[in-house]
Formats: C-alpha cells, sequence, structure tokens
C-alpha cells in the first residue's frame, strides 16, 4: 500500500510541475515580450523537462523536482517581489512539489533502484 501512495505522490508532483512549466511558457503569449518573461519562459521548460522526469522512475528527476523549485522559491521570497495572485499559486505550487520530491525520495530510500 505505501508504494501506491508513493506512486501517486510522484504523479502529483510531476502533474504540478509541469502545468507550473506550462503557464510559465504560456506568459510568452499573454504577457509584453521582455527580460522576465523570458526568464520565466525558460524556467518554464526547466519544469516542463523536470515533470518529464517525475513521470519516469529516476530518481535524479525526485533530486532536482528538490533543488531547482526550493532554489527558485528562496529567490523569490528573498526579492520581495509584487505579490500577485499568479505569483501566490506558483509559489503555492513550488512548495507542495518540493514536500511531495521530498517525501517521495525519503520513502524510496532503501527500496533497489532498477
Amino acid at each position: 500500500m505505501l508504494t501506491r501512495s508513493i506512486y501517486w505522490q510522484r504523479q502529483l508532483a510531476a502533474l504540478l510541475i509541469t502545468a507550473s512549466g506550462l503557464w510559465q511558457i504560456a506568459t510568452l503569449w499573454l504577457s509584453p515580450l521582455g527580460d522576465q518573461v523570458l526568464l520565466s519562459a525558460l524556467l518554464g521548460a526547466v519544469y516542463l523537462l523536470i515533470g518529464l522526469g517525475l513521470f519516469g522512475q529516476s530518481r535524479f528527476s525526485l533530486f532536482t523536482a528538490i533543488v531547482i523549485p526550493a532554489t527558485v522559491l528562496w529567490l523569490v521570497l528573498s526579492s520581495d517581489p509584487q505579490w500577485t495572485t499568479v505569483r501566490y499559486l506558483r509559489t503555492a505550487a513550488d512548495a507542495l512539489v518540493v514536500l511531495l520530491s521530498t517525501r517521495v525520495l525519503w520513502a524510496l530510500r532503501n527500496q533497489p533502484s532498477f
């Protein structure tokens, strides 16, 4: 039963980070083109790659799903940007992905890798 729970937690993390990546790439069409929008789209592409990895079985993708969103969270929280609803949702999604990926990686620490 534990493996089913871990599987669904990993799938939820993959879904969240993929949706966040798609939203960040979609800002290219929704906002005027600028440096911030291009960096957001680049981060969205990285999030899409992490999401694809999370849909698989790699532990490296779990590690990157912890490190990269946690770094983004740290940078966003330390820069004190203007908080909008979209920024709240992105921050919550990043925090949830970090928590879920940490939980899954911790649960898989003693299982053999294939």
